[in-house]
């Protein structure tokens, strides 16, 4: 893997250098990366001008406008936790970067044997690849909140999350009450984030589409009408939604983020593929190879400009569907969210 660590300049992959250009121009540019797609001529949206001028020159690759612009595809780093913790953060960030991700999702700030690393150690790995950190799981509580911020802040990262569910664990059905706390504490909570400029969000599983057993109350609506919108923010992972919808039928996951776009700055673009035989009615799967219709979820956006989709394949090291391991499959994948067309 030594030809990982040898290039300080972007390297000429299968893939044209001008992506690795772009995504550092964008990265350097707060106009470029804050504008939507809706707001922008339709030749010039999601990659500005150097956008509009490829386009002229060659033929499109397929009709309508990106649905992910090119300069908000990340991946949440769960995807390749055997890689970090095998190869360390650089060289997974450098791979990374040379697939084409621009935003990182951070699952745990260690990368197991490689060695101890600071957040500023991170962040400066980051700049140097020309990514960004877009957020983290962390189970958040009032007692690290406060330090969980200031990590955030050396990551530079707008976002700062929680990938299990806020109540319970991944227990199973619980009563209103404990959501309601916790649904309190996570209000508090999200002052300190404002104060801190970070916009806290919670990441769903099958489950939060479940209802309380003793109200029958569908847990994302109590969500929905008690969280506050100035703090608290949503992550939809689209795969687990439709996970939901089949488990706790009676919602579409799409209403909800249409409903107010501006409570989801961040999607996790995660595709599953049919199977009745499980509970669950899909497997995981890398993105391209399931049933999911991100083409048709995705067109209903009028502001996808606006929203991080990251990419998120729960098995990607144990069950690459294809030859590969979980950056393969990263790779894969990246190349299928950024060929979506509206």
């Amino acid at each position: 893997m030594s030809h990982h660590h040898d290039h300080a300049h972007p390297t000429v992959s299968d893939r044209p250098m001008s992506r690795r250009t772009l995504l550092k121009a964008l990265a350097a540019s707060s106009v470029a990366v804050g504008i939507g797609a809706a707001a922008m001529p339709a030749a010039a949206s999601a990659s500005t001008a150097f956008g509009a001028r490829a386009a002229a020159a060659a033929p499109p690759v397929s009709a309508g406008k990106r649905l992910v612009p090119v300069n908000r595809i990340g991946i949440q780093l769960f995807t390749v936790r055997d890689k970090v913790s095998s190869l360390g953060f650089r060289a997974v960030f450098e791979e990374l970067a040379r697939i084409g991700y621009s935003e990182i999702e951070f699952a745990g700030y260690t990368q197991g044997g490689v060695g101890a690393i600071t957040p500023q150690e991170i962040r400066q790995l980051l700049d140097d690849n020309g990514l960004r950190a877009t957020g983290a799981h962390v189970n958040l509580t009032p007692a690290n909140i406060d330090q969980q911020l200031e990590i955030a802040h050396v990551l530079g990262m707008p976002h700062l999350g929680q990938g299990g569910p806020i109540a319970g664990g991944y227990g199973g059905p619980l009563a209103k009450d404990p959501w309601m706390q916790a649904i309190g504490t996570w209000n508090q909570m999200g002052e300190k984030g404002r104060a801190a400029d970070i916009k806290l969000y919670l990441h769903n599983h099958a489950q939060e589409w479940g209802f309380t057993t003793d109200t029958n109350e569908r847990i994302y609506d109590l969500y929905w009408a008690n969280l506050n919108p100035e703090t608290v923010f949503f992550e939809m992972d689209v795969y687990w939604a439709h996970v939901g919808k089949h488990l706790y039928p009676g919602f579409e996951p799409i209403d909800y983020i249409k409903r107010d776009p501006r409570r989801f700055p961040i999607l996790h673009l995660k595709d599953g593929k049919l199977n009745p035989s499980s509970a669950n009615g899909y497997d995981i799967v890398e993105f391209g190879a399931g049933n999911i219709d991100y083409t048709a979820f995705l067109s209903q956006l009028r502001d996808r400009g606006q929203r991080f989709g990251m990419f998120e394949q729960d098995n990607a090291s144990t069950v690459p569907v294809n030859p590969g391991d979980s950056l393969a499959n990263a790779d894969r994948s990246y190349d299928n969210i950024a060929a979506l067309r509206g």
